[in-house]
C-alpha cells in the first residue's frame, strides 16, 4: 500500500485535550478517565486549574455536543476493546494511533498481544511524553510505516503480527482526513492478513449528509448547523488536516462486505447519549446533539 494514511499529531493532540478535560471530573461525574492525557496537552495546567465544567462550556460555544461526541467515541471503543479481549480476542492493533492511551490505561489481559501503527514521527513524540514505567509495555509493539513504499501488512508480519490469531483493528478518527482509495486497500490489506482467522474492525466515519444536508447530521433545534459544520471543516483545515472524504451508510457496508466482513453495530452519539452521559446526569438535550461522525463496528 503506498497511501500516507495516518495524519501528523494535530488533531491527536485535540482529542487528547477532550479526554483531559473529562477525566478532571470528578469520579461520579466522568465518562472516560484518561491519566496520561494531560501529557499530550499543550496548556495542561490551565486547563486543570480551569475545571471540567468551564471546559465544556467553552467547547459547547465552539459547537453543542462536541466535547461529548468525542467523549462518547472514546468509550465506545474502551468498551468495544474490554468486551473483545473477555470474548477471546488474541490480538489488538491500533490503526494511526496517535496519542491512544488504551494500551495502558485500560484493563486488559496480560496474554493480549498490541500494535500501534503510525508514523515515527508520532510514535517518537509519544514514547518521548510517556513514564518510562508503563504497565503492560511488554505487551505493546510500535510500527512504523512509511507509506512511500513500505505496506502496512507487510510491516506488521514483520513486527510479529500472528495471522492465526484473532484480531480487533481500530481506524478512530481518521477516515476523512484520507482519500477512499486509501481506507479501500486498508480494509482489503487487514481482511487478507486475517483470511484465515476471525477479526472485528471498527471505524469511525463522517456522514455525506455533512456536505449535502448539514442540518440531518444534528439533533433538531441545534443552533446554525450550516455555519457549526462549516466552522469544523475550516478549522480541522487551518491545522493542516482536511476534511477530503465522506460516505455513506451503505457504500461502507458494501465496502465491508466485499472484504468479507458484516457490519454489526453503526452508532452516533444519538444512540449513546442515553448509555453513557444519562447515568452521570450530563444527557444532552436533541438540540444538543452533534452526530455527523458515525461509530461503525464490523466482523468476519
Amino acid at each position: 500500500m503506498s497511501y500516507s494514511i495516518f495524519v501528523k499529531d494535530g488533531t491527536a493532540q485535540g482529542v487528547a485535550k477532550q479526554r483531559l478535560i473529562e477525566t478532571i471530573a470528578g469520579p461520579e461525574k466522568r465518562v472516560i478517565n484518561d491519566p496520561y492525557a494531560d501529557k499530550f496537552v499543550i496548556g495542561s495546567g490551565v486547563i486543570k486549574l480551569m475545571g471540567h465544567r468551564l471546559n465544556v462550556w467553552l467547547s459547547s460555544k465552539l459547537a453543542p455536543g462536541f466535547h461529548e461526541h468525542l467523549i462518547s467515541r472514546t468509550r465506545f471503543i474502551d468498551d468495544l476493546i474490554e468486551k473483545s479481549t473477555k470474548d477471546g480476542i488474541e490480538q489488538y492493533v491500533i490503526l494511526g494511533a496517535g496519542y491512544d492511551s488504551r494500551a495502558i490505561r485500560l484493563n486488559l489481559p496480560a496474554s493480549l498481544k498490541i500494535f500501534e501503527v503510525d508514523q515515527p514521527e508520532v510514535s517518537d513524540i509519544k514514547l518521548s511524553k510517556l513514564p518510562k514505567d508503563l504497565p503492560n509495555l511488554e505487551n505493546i509493539t510500535y510500527v512504523n510505516v512509511d507509506f512511500s513504499y513500505q505496506s502496512l501488512s507487510e510491516q506488521l508480519l514483520a513486527a510479529g503480527f500472528d495471522q492465526t490469531k484473532s484480531t480487533i483493528f481500530t481506524l478512530e478518527g481518521v477516515s476523512q482526513y484520507i482519500s477512499k482509495d486509501a481506507v479501500s486497500s486498508t480494509i482489503k490489506e487487514l481482511a487478507m492478513i486475517t483470511k484465515d482467522s476471525r477479526s472485528i474492525f471498527f471505524m469511525s466515519y463522517v456522514d455525506e449528509l455533512l456536505e449535502k444536508d448539514p442540518a440531518a447530521c444534528f439533533g433538531e433545534g441545534y443552533p446554525n448547523p450550516i455555519k457549526k459544520a462549516n466552522l469544523i471543516k475550516s478549522l480541522s483545515a487551518k491545522v493542516g488536516e482536511p476534511w477530503i472524504s465522506f460516505y455513506t451508510e451503505e457504500e461502507l457496508e458494501g465496502l465491508l462486505f466485499e472484504n468479507g466482513y458484516s457490519v454489526i453495530e453503526n452508532v452516533t452519539l444519538e444512540d449513546l447519549n442515553s448509555l453513557y452521559f444519562s447515568p452521570v446526569g450530563r444527557k444532552l438535550h436533541e438540540s444538543q446533539i452533534f452526530k455527523l461522525e458515525h461509530f461503525i463496528v464490523a466482523e468476519s
